[in-house]
């Protein structure tokens, strides 16, 4: 049994040390509820969190209009509470064998134990879907921090990258890119304020989508290796500078005009 745990978190932490935090972005449960709650949010308040300070634009890096509404409040509490529920009995069956959870479940005959595992588990992840979420991948997740701390620990590791030489075509997205990152991050900053980037590239494919209405390739993908020391260095007394071919304008023109969803592994 230790073997494979072993295996696994090295698998884990390996590839972190490469690419980050890969598993969050890309297969984590949680991230996946917690997204999927985020998006009921912001069509009911026009913020993903109830902690966010201003609603978000409107307009979406499509060029789509999404206003709140308030009837999607009705729709957010029931996926809150439904997955909250599917969670909590989830979590029993890692205690006690599903087939036995399951059928009482169904037939109606859990025992009081069970009984209060599951609701008192369902209220407590009620309370974390509602004002935690994000706030949990940042702050209360040792899997996630594991990652970035191996992340954080290889300047050479693959990491957003921002087309500086273009900065002043920023002004035309509405900071698309700060407003598509899930962990309210700002994607143009450097590595260490990006601790917590789940490597999902929602603002690559923000930045792209909206670039791309205007004939242009997008100023942020994914740069490693000798293109990363900007990002990593930056910020200690180091003013390194991207190499040339890190943006290379005639590789990326051929982009320009069509929406671009980047792959964290292979950049495509």
């Amino acid at each position: 049994v230790f073997l494979p745990l072993v295996l696994v978190a090295g698998l884990v932490i390996g590839t972190a040390w490469k690419y980050g935090r890969l598993y969050c972005g890309w297969l984590c449960p949680h991230f996946s509820v917690v997204e999927t709650i985020n998006k009921f949010m912001f069509r009911a308040s026009g913020k993903p969190s109830i902690w966010e300070k201003h609603i978000l634009p409107a307009k979406q890096p499509d060029a789509s209009i999404i206003t709140p509404n308030k009837k999607y409040w009705l729709p957010t509490g029931v996926t809150i509470v439904f997955f909250s529920f599917l969670w909590a009995v989830t979590f029993l069956t890692y205690l006690l064998p599903p087939f036995e959870i399951y059928h009482n479940l169904f037939s109606g005959e859990l025992t009081r134990n069970q009984g209060i595992f599951i609701g008192v588990a369902t209220f407590l992840l009620t309370i974390e879907f509602t004002f935690a979420r994000h706030f949990f991948c940042k702050f209360a997740c040792a899997v996630g921090v594991f990652q970035s701390l191996s992340w954080m620990a290889n300047k050479r590791a693959m990491v957003v990258g921002f087309n500086d030489k273009r900065a002043d075509e920023c002004h035309q997205c509405n900071n698309a890119c700060d407003n598509a990152c899930p962990m309210r991050l700002h994607p143009r900053t450097i590595k260490r304020k990006m601790f917590t980037c789940t490597t999902c590239a929602q603002c690559i494919s923000a930045c792209s989508t909206v670039s791309a209405q205007h004939n242009k390739p997008g100023l942020l993908k994914w740069v490693q290796d000798d293109c990363a020391l900007h990002i990593s260095d930056r910020g200690f007394g180091k003013f390194p500078k991207f190499p040339v071919h890190c943006f290379d304008e005639a590789n990326t023109q051929a982009n320009a005009g069509r929406v671009v969803h980047n792959d964290p592994l292979t950049n495509e």
